[in-house]
């Protein structure tokens, strides 16, 4: 796996040697494992200079806009693929053949529905809590309900836990929102598709029938896909520091959902709408675009630019046109909103300013107008990016238990008091 070597020269001790590894694809890597033996370790914060661990499912290059899942792209998985044959491809490393696709959505539409003794939790929720407060406690719960796949060493019961969540977390999803709304909880509908079922169960009531639109469905299947991973991100690692403990595979997703939460990462979908309702008004744009180019203004434009990717995110086009579609499809021309979302892009995309830093829109602003188009409240926006991402989850969690991985023991570079003694009580 290696066949270079760095040498650190270390000020009043002997040099140390240190391998290098080359992965498939991607900058190399120095194995530092050897510093402790001196009595020294790196400090990294943000662990933006850190590989944690050795994984064959997610590639990112940022600086050339590229995302490969198991060799494919993006772009190519998101227009050309379901997202259940991507989550099948994420588990198993390969695409599926047409008997195996079929054989694994049947699984997953076998295992949609939940344990009926869930409904009860949510009646420990007030109404007006934050579906991914819901989310966090309830996904966790679901170890309570399902003890047969809980044996974290043995590979069917991980493959079992994987079933379930892909399957249940949409079902939950789809009943937070409706929790909060004091609508009946729809069940599961198996005659339906993967995103035509979440739509049915986010909209429908026991009075009808749902009437899915396809072009909206299609374009949740998208949402899904595009979200579906995204290489050692914030929530991906905070998975695979708790399951390198052995903690089961519900609590360690539920630990993603909430590291998700934060507007810095799943959080940034929500944060675009309400950039857009701070704006309010398309004759204002020219006014926040001169306060987001004031470097001593702290205002800045959610959805625009990636920390990931330097030149533009791969997700963006196919998402784009997504949202085209649906704006379409929906006639949707006077939405206030939307309207100051389209005139944003246009800028982003002509101004010299942003194609100079390349401020490119995102998927998370592409996402938001979709979102907001179709209906869907801010406070789930969050909540499905934690659907479409449970795959990426669970792929990681179990290679990294199939790698029999050590558990997670971040350090520190301490700059507190040094040791000293304890005064009595009249002393201090």
């Amino acid at each position: 796996m290696t066949d270079k070597i760095a040498t650190l020269n270390i000020p009043g001790q002997d040099s140390v040697e240190l391998p290098i590894y080359s992965g498939t694809l991607g900058p190399d890597v120095i194995d530092v494992g050897a510093l402790t033996k001196r009595g020294m370790f790196t400090y990294d914060p943000g662990f933006v200079s850190t590989a944690a661990c050795e994984s064959k499912i997610t590639f990112i290059d940022g600086d050339k806009g590229i995302l490969l899942h198991r060799g494919y792209p993006i772009d190519q998985l998101a227009t050309q693929a379901e997202y259940l044959e991507v989550c099948y491809l994420l588990l198993y490393g390969e695409l599926p053949t047409q008997a195996q696709k079929e054989e694994f959505v049947e699984t997953i539409r076998y295992h949609t529905m939940v344990h009926d003794q869930i409904n009860n939790l949510f009646k420990g929720f007030r109404r007006d809590a934050h579906p991914m407060a819901i989310m966090c406690g309830v996904v966790g719960a679901l170890s309570a309900f399902y003890h047969d796949s809980l044996d974290i060493n043995d590979e069917k019961h991980r493959e079992i836990a994987a079933f379930r969540l892909i399957a249940k977390i949409p079902t939950l999803a789809a009943m937070s929102y409706k929790y909060s709304i004091g609508q009946p909880f729809m069940y599961p509908d198996n005659n339906l598709d993967y995103a035509e079922n979440f739509l049915h169960m986010m909209f429908g009531n026991p009075c009808e029938d749902s009437n899915i639109n396809p072009v909206i469905a299609k374009a949740m299947d998208k949402i899904f896909t595009l979200h579906a991973d995204h290489e050692q991100n914030a929530s991906t690692s905070t998975v695979r520091l708790a399951g390198s403990t052995g903690a089961n595979p519900f609590a360690c997703i539920a630990s993603g959902i909430a590291a998700l939460w934060g507007p810095s990462h799943g959080g940034a979908n929500e944060a675009v709408l309400s950039m857009l309702e701070e704006i309010g008004d398309v004759s204002r744009i020219d006014e926040f675009v001169a306060k987001a180019k004031d470097k001593n203004d702290p205002f800045r434009l959610m959805g625009f630019g990636h920390r990931v990717y330097k030149n533009f995110d791969p997700r963006a086009k196919v998402m784009k046109e997504t949202a085209d579609d649906v704006l379409k499809e929906l006639g949707i021309t006077d939405d206030p909103l939307l309207e100051i979302a389209k005139r944003l892009e246009e800028i982003a995309l002509e101004d010299e300013y942003f194609i100079e830093k390349k401020l490119y829109p995102n998927v998370d602003f592409y996402s938001g107008i979709i979102l907001k188009a179709i209906g869907i409240p801010t406070s789930m926006f969050t909540v499905i990016f934690a659907v479409g991402r449970t795959v990426g989850w669970v792929a990681h969690w179990n290679e990294m238990i199939g790698d029999k991985s050590r558990i997670g023991r971040p350090r520190q570079l301490y700059t507190g008091e040094p040791k000293r003694d304890m005064p009595a009580i009249d002393k201090r």
